[in-house]
């Protein structure tokens, strides 16, 4: 599904002033909100710094990586709390593509026993929710709504693939 997200893997150059981005070098990676779209931007420092204060608006998550040396095997370069962020962040989307990668965010969280599933119902449009709720959140935790959007397997393993390259520092 990552051509229905339209997320290109990076190219290891910085997306505003094309400077090739050597193995070893850190830089800033990106997710921003597109019309339909989920895209990723990677940055030099020196680009980085200077993003408008517009550009920044539609940004999703932010993060520090390094380019990998090319011998090196693929890593997943993002921590719990991006995950949740990237999670929270998606929360009042409406798009298809957002709450199809939103409802993967979940069970990945889930998996890692980060979000806790309470129980299921259904919303005025006649779509399942699941009601959560995010570990350790104290005696009255917020609720975590996410809609099933009844995706098979195929579909939850492309959207996975979508997240694995948006958060991937690999350049190959």
């Amino acid at each position: 599904m990552a051509k229905d997200y339209n997320i290109r893997k990076t190219s290891g150059q910085c997306s505003e002033c094309e400077t090739q981005l050597e193995p070893g070098t850190e830089f800033t990676a990106t997710v921003s909100e597109g019309q339909d779209e989920l895209i990723r931007n990677d940055y030099c420092d020196k680009c980085a710094e200077s993003l408008s204060e517009e550009a920044t608006k539609a940004v999703l998550c932010k993060w520090r990586t390094v380019v990998p040396h090319p011998e090196e095997k693929k890593k997943l370069l993002v921590s719990n709390d991006l995950l949740v962020n990237l999670f929270e962040r998606l929360s009042d989307s409406e798009e298809p593509s957002k709450i199809n990668f939103r409802y993967v965010l979940a069970l990945v969280l889930m998996r890692k026993k980060i979000l806790i599933y309470d129980r299921m119902g259904v919303n005025d449009e006649g779509q399942e929710v699941w009601s959560m709720h995010f570990k350790g959140a104290g005696p009255e935790p917020e609720e975590q709504l996410v809609i099933d959007p009844k995706l098979d397997e195929d579909q939850i393993a492309e959207v996975s693939d979508s997240l694995g390259e948006i958060m991937e520092g690999d350049f190959q």
